[in-house]
C-alpha cells in the first residue's frame, strides 16, 4: 500500500467520521476489495487499536444483504467501513447499523486512485453545494431532466425530502453516507416519472458505457431498453432479483464534488459535478417506499434540470442562485 493512500485514508476516518482512540473500526471487505480493505485497516490502527476487517463473499448485485455475521459485527462498532465491490448502502444490515450509533461510510468498488484524488477535498464545500441543491429539490413540486443525448424525463417529487446535506461529513453517532461523497438526490414518487433517460456516463452494475443506454419510462417504472450490449445486461440484472419493483424509478440524484471524475466507478461517478444520475430499484431507505433488493444509478453527462420551471443547472453547470 502506498503511503500517499494511507494517509487520504487516515484523513477521512478523522476529519469525514471524526474516528477517536479506543472507539471500535469494522471494514467490512469483499475478496475483490480485500487490499482496499486492508489500507482502510492499517490506517484505522494508527488511531485507535479496536479494528476488525471482516471478509463476506462478493455480492451478485447493488443492494444484495451481507451475510448475518458481518451485520452483527456492524452492530457492535462505532465507525463501519463498507469497502466492497457492490454497495451495501441500502440494505437493512446498513440501516439497523446506523439506527444502534454506527457512523458509516459506503465505499463500493473505491480505488486506490479515487481515494487519493477525492478523499483530500474541502467536504465542507461539497457540503454547501449539496445542500443548495437540496434545499431546491425540498421545495420542488417537480423534477424535468434534458439532455443533447436524448434525456427528456419528468419525476414528481412533492412532498419527498431531499438527501446528500451531510456532504461527505459522518462525525455524530447514526450518519452515513458515501466516500467520496457529493450529492444531492431524492426519491421521486412513486408511479409519477415517465419520459426517457439516457444513461451516457456509467451504469451501476456494469461501469462505462461502450454505447449509451436508452431507457423508456412509464407510471414510475422503466419499460424499454435500448442500446447496446450494456442495455441488455442491465435488463437481465434487474430481471435476475425476480421482483418486478426492481424496475422501479428510484433516484434522481446531482453530482457536487468538483474533485470526482468519470471513472467508471459509480460510487465516483455519481458525484462528479456537472452529471445527475437515475437509478432503478429500492428506495424505501430514502423516503420512498419500495424494497426491491437492488439499486443501480445509471449516469447522465451534461444535463439541463429544472425544478417547477426554474432551471438549476444547465448543460452541467450549477446555476447561482437567483
Amino acid at each position: 500500500m502506498s503511503e500517499a493512500a494511507l494517509r487520504a485514508c487516515g484523513h477521512a476516518l478523522r476529519h469525514n467520521l471524526g474516528l477517536r482512540s479506543g472507539e471500535r473500526v469494522v471494514v467490512i471487505a469483499d475478496a475483490p476489495m480485500l487490499e482496499i480493505g486492508r489500507i482502510f485497516e492499517a490506517a484505522a490502527r494508527t488511531i485507535t487499536p479496536r479494528v476488525d476487517l471482516v471478509g463476506i463473499p462478493e455480492a451478485k448485485r447493488g443492494g444484495e444483504e451481507p451475510p448475518g455475521g458481518a451485520a452483527r459485527a456492524m452492530l457492535r462498532a462505532d465507525v463501519v467501513l463498507l469497502v466492497v465491490s457492490r454497495s451495501l448502502s441500502w440494505t437493512r444490515a446498513r440501516e439497523e447499523a446506523t439506527r444502534a450509533g454506527a457512523r458509516l461510510a459506503s465505499m463500493p468498488g473505491i480505488t486506490e486512485p479515487i481515494i487519493l484524488r477525492t478523499l483530500g477535498v474541502d467536504y465542507d464545500a461539497v457540503r454547501d453545494r449539496a445542500n443548495r441543491l437540496a434545499d431546491l429539490l425540498d421545495a420542488g413540486g417537480q423534477a424535468l431532466i434534458r439532455s443533447k443525448a436524448g434525456t427528456d424525463l419528468a419525476l414528481g417529487i412533492a412532498g419527498r425530502s431531499a438527501h446528500g446535506r451531510k456532504g461527505g461529513i459522518f462525525r455524530e453517532p447514526g450518519q452515513w453516507g458515501n466516500l467520496p461523497c457529493g450529492e444531492a438526490f431524492i426519491a421521486p414518487v412513486e408511479g409519477t416519472a415517465r419520459g426517457i433517460y439516457v444513461v451516457d456516463g456509467s451504469q451501476g452494475g456494469l461501469g462505462p458505457v461502450a454505447e449509451p443506454i436508452r431507457v423508456t419510462v412509464d407510471q414510475g417504472r422503466a419499460i424499454a431498453f435500448e442500446g447496446g450490449e450494456e442495455a441488455l445486461r442491465l435488463r437481465e440484472l434487474l430481471e435476475s432479483t425476480g421482483n418486478p419493483s426492481a424496475f422501479n424509478v428510484a433516484e434522481m440524484g446531482i453530482g457536487c464534488n468538483d474533485a470526482a471524475r468519470l471513472s467508471g466507478a459509480t460510487l465516483e461517478d455519481e458525484k462528479v459535478l456537472g452529471t445527475c444520475h437515475v437509478a432503478l430499484g429500492s428506495n424505501a431507505m430514502f423516503g420512498g417506499t419500495v424494497r426491491a433488493g437492488i439499486h443501480l444509478d445509471g449516469v447522465l453527462r451534461d444535463p439541463t434540470i429544472s425544478i417547477d420551471g426554474e432551471t438549476i443547472l444547465e448543460s452541467g453547470r450549477i446555476l447561482p442562485p437567483r
